[in-house]
């Protein structure tokens, strides 16, 4: 195996001191352009790599940032990991991405790992809690939590999708359209986000003066397959004439149900969907759907990370809205 290139072996290679290496490589003042060119240069056809963990010992810190996301399937998930990496490549961040499958063993195996890195921050879906009062060890790293939000020490921010009104009128929306029995599909009270998205589902029904049906009210752990089994049960029973989804991967199910009976997803049943894949927009005309931020996401995320210790950072909350379609 190739010995590693370091400082010393390409001051040696050079013929020159260590420090004025040291000095080039870190873009200091105190030398010269044409030696500084020389040395790049060299660095370059050597194949040096700065050493990340030696940078962070000094005090100059990684610019490595952790990314924990439940999977990457999820649409949403995929687009925001792109979304954040295009933007860190834009800021001179090096990112990494863990997937912990809402699985908190794994989410701390992860948070371990960026410890041992030394990441300057660490974004993170927090996977559900076995218990509500349950805190996550944050290995000194500093958190940013997303979407989700649960009791983990060294949280420094969350980010938050208030999706809550874009449900209530997605409620009302329908029963203006004459829609009376409207289900709910959603995820359980383990996820802060379940529990908030059926809330305003409950709220929405109130204002529009309806009573809920709880027969044609599902929760339960999110996925594409809840999301299925549970609209084809709601289908069975032939009570509600519309339903809303408070998920990315339920609303996908619920839609594969749907399209299972025929070609028009929506001629037994109206749809409001979540999250907006490309495909929904054109699906029989579209599919209306509570459409997320995904870019803004991204955005606030990255400004967040420029944030000092000393510098107060409040809970963020980016707009979902209601995109109807025809």
């Amino acid at each position: 195996m190739a010995n590693r290139v370091t400082i010393k072996s390409i001051a040696k290679d050079l013929g020159i001191s260590h420090m004025t290496v040291s000095r080039a490589l870190s873009d200091h003042p105190n030398v010269n352009k044409a030696t500084r060119d020389m040395i790049l240069t060299r660095a370059r056809e050597l194949g040096y790599v700065k050493n990340a963990a030696a940078k962070a010992m000094r005090g100059d810190g990684t610019k490595i940032v952790g990314l924990l996301l439940p999977n990457i399937i999820n649409e949403f998930y995929a687009r925001f990991a792109n979304a954040l990496a295009l933007a860190c490549e834009q800021n001179s961040l090096h990112l990494i991405i863990h997937l912990t499958n809402d699985d908190i063993d794994q989410e701390h195996a992860a948070l371990e790992r960026l410890r041992e890195v030394q990441a300057m921050a660490v974004l993170m879906v927090p996977a559900p809690r076995r218990t509500r009062d349950e805190i996550t060890q944050s290995f000194g790293l500093n958190i940013i939590q997303l979407v989700r939000e649960c009791s983990i020490e060294g949280t420094t921010a969350t980010i938050l999708i208030d999706d809550l009104s874009a449900i209530e009128e997605a409620v009302q929306h329908l029963a203006q359209q004459g829609h009376t029995q409207i289900g709910y599909i959603g995820a359980n009270n383990k996820l802060s986000s379940g529990e908030l998205r059926l809330a305003a589902f409950r709220t929405g029904l109130a204002k529009a003066g309806l009573i809920e049906n709880p027969e044609i009210v599902q929760t339960a752990t999110p996925s594409f397959e809840m999301g299925r089994s549970c609209t084809s049960l709601l289908l069975a029973s032939q009570t509600a004439t519309a339903l809303i989804c408070g998920g990315v991967e339920i609303s996908n199910g619920a839609l594969a149900a749907l399209m299972d009976r025929g070609e028009d997803p929506q001629a037994d049943i109206a749809f409001v969907g979540y999250g907006d894949p490309s495909y929904y927009a054109w699906i029989k005309g579209g599919i209306s759907t509570i459409k997320l931020p995904v870019d803004q996401l991204a955005q606030e995320a990255i400004r967040l990370l420029q944030y000092t210790e000393s510098q107060a950072v409040n809970t963020q909350a980016l707009k979902a809205t209601l995109t109807l379609r025809p």
